[in-house]
Formats: structure tokens, C-alpha cells, sequence
């Protein structure tokens, strides 16, 4: 089916055009195709222009641009890239007002580099498709993505722009930070802290400073690489401890890195000083059990500073003696949460608890115990004979040293191994429970609770960056890119975390409908031109959430050739 435009001479000699929708029908008798008029839209002098255009684009939102394009006679295609998620990045990247902090950053430094183009360049290969630094210059940006600004940039201006990144890492973030608590509004009253461990495929521990450890700034760093206590089961490989402190929207507020070898506890004093005039409100510090130790509470005592820590429950002290099992009436708070306030002592030496249940975790951890014991008894029926001076067998030493079973277990005189059961009643009785303590007296027990489980959303973040970030594999081993490759992934969870508030959706569902819009670049007639594809209803209605505007029709056109 096409337009089809015939001609006609007047009887005063005039000729007059008219336009017909027609299609091509074969005809038997002829043998051969003729045209037949589906519709006659009347004489061209008459028609309106305008009614024209509308029934053309209404035609073409069926299909999109770069297919009706192809299917034009005198249009070329030469290449399409995606450009939808691209475009709402670097709208919220403009939003944040990043490239101005950058731009005055390089200023300072009289430099002319394309730092900001290039960050940008690396956050968004982050959130769109993780690579290297080196295959996100030869391959990603060239072939695999659209945005202004791409085409200048060299390998050399990505590694460079590391650099500046981590010798202006603490001003740009203080800058970011300001200007997304002020468009989103970020509750700040609570800092939610915790740390994770990202290895590498090395065999070797950095064990002296390279000449790559001092940066511009003056900024000395300590070798990174180290073996440490491992929170992904790599204890065999060298690895850095990475720290995060993250609102409770989830908004990244800022991130650490420390030597592998680094324990959590004592990484408390370096995020409290960071922190320091951040016009953070009245901040109230949440961490996990690693956190909680006599000296970080003392700490984070400091200058009123306020905390809400988790306890740990199995450790013979009094959490496990005096306040797990005191007796007392729980609060409901939720379906699945009911709280106890207990406080220990009084005057300086007063400690404020407060025991949370959940009775779904209860009865889930109770079927779990239940079963491994099934499991238990069966392994054990072959372990009855006393072993009357002989050793234990390899899978009786497996039994009693397992974290599985171990803790249920212990040995007769005879050297049995036997169900421990007063250490399953000690067990039962912590079903369900955790504890949390507080110097916060302002806070209730049930803002305390609510306040501890948002924790969670430092798991959702280190989540987002181990598995759709992929924050590893890293291929940097000068502590200073290290350290800039954890910012860079942090900014893409920040851009991350924006687009997902507003949409209310995962970033993969949003980048789903954003993958629709594509730039086109082809040549029709003398000209090449760059256009974006038309957006979609439903593309349009996720820009619309996320606040973006319509992306530029045209981006470029070239005069190829002459007529």
C-alpha cells in the first residue's frame, strides 16, 4: 500500500494533482499487478497539510522509526544505538547538578580534560551494561550506546578522570549529597552503616607502597589488598573491606574503602569523623551486630552521638543471661514483629534493650532445627559403639566440628557423639528473636525495631552493586582506582536509586521500557541525519514518573554530498 498522485489537464490547459491510497492487486486475466484506489484524499490544492502529517505519524507509531525508515527507497540505515536509558541517566546525572561541581573542580586544577564526560561515560557503563574500563572504550561507547560527548572521549581520559574523581572524592560527594537532600527531601535522621568484602583473582597480598599509592592532593594510601575475614567465603585470595552509609530511603550517602585486613568494628571512628559536618540533622547510627563492641558504642557516644546497634545473642553475656530471658509483656507492632523493652542497671551504667519477635521467623527456624535433627539422628545411628581407645572416625570429627550440626552435639564418656539437649532448648528459646540496644532514649521501643529493619537496605544496595553493577571483577591494583572504581559504582547506584523512587519500579523494569528509544543514524538523499525513534505511550508515561523530558528529535544533520 501507497500513496499513489496522478495528474489531470483542465480544459483551460491548468493540470491539477490529485493523491490516492492504492496498493498493488494482482490480476488474472492481465497477468500481470494493477492498481487498484483504496481511498482518493481528493485534489493536492485542496487537501490539508497538516490533517496529512498526523495521519502519517499516526501510521508510524505502530512501527518504529528506523523500520519505517528502511522501508523508504532512497533511505540508507547506517546504525542504531540504544539511547533511552543513557538519556535518563545523564538527565538525573544534570539533575543532581554534577557536571557543575566537576566543572568547578577542573577549573581549580586549570584543566581542560573531559573529566565530566568521561565519569559520566563510566557511572552509566555501570548501570546499563558493567564492563572494563578498556572494553567500555573500544567497544561500549563506540557501538553499544548514545549519548553527547561520547565520540571525544580516549582511554586515556577515563583513567584520568579516576584520578580526579579520587583527589576530589570527599568535595564531590558532600556536593552530590546536598543537592539530593534537597530534591528528594532525604529523611537523614537515621544512617544506616555496614561493610562487605570484594576479593580479587591474585595470589599475593600488597605488601609495601607502590610509587601509584600518593595521588594529586597529597593523599597517601596504605596497601589494600590484604587476607582478611572474608563475608563471601574467599578466604584463599587477597581482598578489600568497602563501607557504605546509605539513608533510609537507600539513598547512598557516602563509601569507604579499607585494607582487607580491616575489622568492621574498627572501621566505626573513620565513618563518624567523615561524617562530621555534614548538617546530617539529629543522626542516629545503625549498624549490625559486627559493629556492636564496648569500645565503637563509646565512639559513637561521643558528642551525643546516638546509635542503634544489633546484640549479639550467643555469646554468654548478658544479653543471653539477663535480657533474652527476662520475663516481661511483648508490644505488638506489626503482623510479623512484637517488641520488650529491658534495661539493665541504672544511672551511668544503664543499658537500654530491646527484644524483637517475630513469630512467622519463629516457627520457621523451629521446622528448619526440627529437620536438621531428623538429619542429625539418622547420621549418628552408625556412631553407637564406644570407642574404646580408638579415634574418632573421619565422619564422626566431621559431625562434632560442622557449623551445621556441631552446636547440637556433644560426647559421652564413652566418647559417643550424642544429641545435646539442653543445647536445643537454649536454642528454641531464641527463635524468632533478635536484640537491638540504644542510648537513644528519645526513640520507642517500636521506633527502635522499625528503625534496625530497615537495615536492610544496605543489603539491597551491596546486592545491586555485587550482582547488576557487577562491582567485581576489578581489574585495578593501585589503591587510588581501586577506590575510585567503588565511587563510580556507588554514583551508578545513586543514579539507580533516584530513577526507582520516582518510578516507583526496579531499575531493570524501567530500563525494559527505556530500551524502546533508540538514536538512528541514515542518509536520504544529500543528507545523514541522527534522530531519535518515536517514543511509545508507554515510554512516554515512564518518563513522565521519572520526571525526564522528552528526549531531542533530531541531534544531528550532515550535507553528505551535492545534488
Amino acid at each position: 500500500m501507497y500513496l499513489r498522485s496522478i495528474s489531470r489537464r483542465n480544459a483551460d490547459g491548468s493540470m491539477v494533482r490529485y493523491y490516492q491510497l492504492a496498493e498493488n492487486v494482482w490480476n488474472p486475466e492481465k497477468r500481470c499487478a494493477v492498481a487498484k484506489v483504496v481511498y482518493s484524499f481528493g485534489r493536492g490544492d485542496q487537501i490539508d497539510p497538516d490533517a496529512m502529517r498526523r495521519l502519517a505519524r499516526s501510521i508510524l507509531r505502530v512501527f518504529s522509526s528506523e523500520e519505517a525508515l528502511a522501508a523508504e527507497p532512497d533511505v540508507r540505515v547506517i546504525q542504531s544505538w540504544p539511547y533511552g536509558g543513557a538519556y535518563v541517566l545523564d538527565a538525573l546525572w544534570s539533575e543532581l547538578e554534577i557536571p557543575k561541581v566537576v566543572e568547578e573542580h577542573a577549573r581549580l586544577q586549570k584543566t581542560k580534560q573531559p573529566f565530566e564526560r568521561a565519569l559520566f561515560a563510566m557511572v552509566a557503563n555501570k548501570a546499563l551494561q558493567p564492563y572494563s574500563k578498556l572494553y567500555c572504550h573500544e567497544q561500549w561507547l563506540p557501538e553499544e550506546v548514545f549519548f553527547e560527548g561520547r565520540e571525544a572521549l580516549e582511554l586515556q581520559h577515563l583513567y584520568r578522570a579516576m584520578d580526579f574523581l579520587e583527589a576530589n572524592k570527599e568535595k564531590i560527594e558532600r556536593a552530590i549529597y546536598y543537592r539530593v537532600a534537597d530534591l528528594f527531601n532525604v529523611d537523614v535522621d537515621l544512617i544506616f552503616y555496614d561493610t562487605t568484602s570484594l576479593h580479587f583473582e591474585i595470589d599475593e597480598e600488597d605488601e609495601v607502597a607502590s610509587h601509584g599509592n600518593e595521588m594529586a592532593g597529597g593523599r597517601r594510601y596504605e596497601p589494600l589488598r590484604k587476607r582478611g575475614h572474608s563475608k563471601n567465603g574467599r578466604t584463599d585470595a587477597p581482598q578489600v573491606v568497602v563501607g557504605l552509609a546509605v539513608t533510609r530511603d537507600g539513598m547512598p550517602v557516602r563509601s569507604w574503602v579499607f585494607p582487607g585486613n580491616t575489622n568492621d568494628a574498627t572501621t566505626i571512628e573513620k565513618v563518624k569523623e567523615d561524617l562530621r559536618g555534614w548538617k546530617l540533622n539529629r543522626c542516629v547510627f545503625v549498624g549490625d551486630a559486627g559493629m556492636n563492641s564496648e569500645e565503637n558504642r563509646r565512639r559513637l557516644s561521643l558528642g551525643g552521638g546516638k546509635y542503634i546497634l544489633a546484640a549479639r545473642m550467643r555469646a554468654g553475656d548478658e544479653v543471653t543471661k539477663e535480657v533474652v530471658t527476662r520475663a516481661g509483656r511483648y508490644q505488638t507492632v506489626a503482623e510479623n514483629l512484637r517488641v520488650k523493652e529491658v534495661v539493665v542497671e541504672d544511672g551511668e551504667r544503664r543499658r537500654r534493650y530491646v527484644v524483637c519477635h517475630n513469630p512467622k521467623e519463629a516457627e520457621r527456624q523451629r521446622q528448619h532445627r526440627q529437620r536438621l535433627l531428623e538429619e542429625l539422628r539418622l547420621e549418628l545411628e552408625g556412631q553407637r559403639e564406644p570407642l574404646r581407645g580408638r579415634r574418632h572416625s573421619k565422619r564422626t570429627c566431621e559431625l562434632l566440628t560442622s557449623r551445621r550440626y556441631g552446636r547440637y552435639l556433644r560426647q559421652t564418656p564413652g566418647g559417643v557423639p550424642k544429641i545435646d539437649q539442653a543445647a536445643v532448648a537454649a536454642e528454641a528459646k531464641l527463635d524468632g528473636k533478635w536484640v537491638i540496644t540504644s542510648n537513644d532514649d528519645s526513640l520507642s521501643a517500636e521506633d527502635l525495631a522499625l528503625g534496625y529493619k530497615q537495615l536492610m537496605r544496605v543489603e539491597e544496595c551491596w546486592r545491586s552493586m555485587k550482582s547488576g553493577l557487577r562491582t567485581r571483577p576489578i581489574f585495578h591494583w593501585t589503591p587510588h582506582r581501586i577506590c575510585a572504581h567503588i565511587s563510580l559504582c556507588v554514583l551508578a547506584l545513586l543514579l539507580e536509586r533516584m530513577a526507582e523512587q520516582r518510578a516507583g519500579d526496579t531499575w531493570r523494569n524501567i530500563l525494559a521500557r527505556l530500551d524502546a528509544i533508540k538514536v538512528v543514524e541514515y542518509e536520504r538523499g544529500t543528507a545523514r541525519v541522527l534522530q531519535t525513534t518515536e517514543v511509545r505511550s508507554e515510554t512516554n508515561e515512564m518518563l513522565r514518573r521519572l520526571r525526564v523530558a522528552l528526549p531531542p528529535r533530531l541531534h544531528r544533520v550532515d550535507i553528505t554530498r551535492t545534488a
